[in-house]
């Protein structure tokens, strides 16, 4: 399986994994799967540590990068299938991984009801 993590599940695993259900635990630390984290989601926590709003001993990249975690950049195919989804959630950076989730065929492993609204293949984290 090829999974997506929202920004909010990869804090949850380096910070506080018993946060996550066991089975998106599982699924992360398969070896058989993908994880992929997106670049969207690493400015997103950069902008929310620099606001104070949350603090972690590691920048989520480096904790990815250590965790095996695929990077998915942003590309000017994600925005435009940002831009094509229909307004279920006005969150930038969540309509940036539903899009990349799409575009790149990936399960979205996340907590957001919101998110999980949209009409693309999720866990829930």
């Amino acid at each position: 399986m090829r999974l997506l993590l929202d920004t909010h599940v990869a804090i949850w695993f380096f910070e506080d994994p018993a946060l996550l259900t066991g089975e998106a635990r599982a699924a992360i630390e398969d070896p058989g799967n993908a994880s992929f984290l997106s670049a969207a989601s690493v400015w997103e926590w950069a902008i929310k540590n620099a606001l104070g709003k949350i603090s972690m001993p590691i920048t989520l990249d480096v904790g990815a990068d250590r965790a095996g975690f695929e990077e998915l950049p942003v590309t000017w195919a994600h925005g435009r299938a940002a831009a094509a989804l229909p307004m279920l959630h006005a969150d930038p950076f969540d309509r940036m991984l539903v899009a990349q989730a799409v575009a790149e065929d990936l399960v979205l492993l996340t907590r957001d009801g919101q998110v999980a609204q949209y009409p693309i293949p999720t866990m829930p984290a």
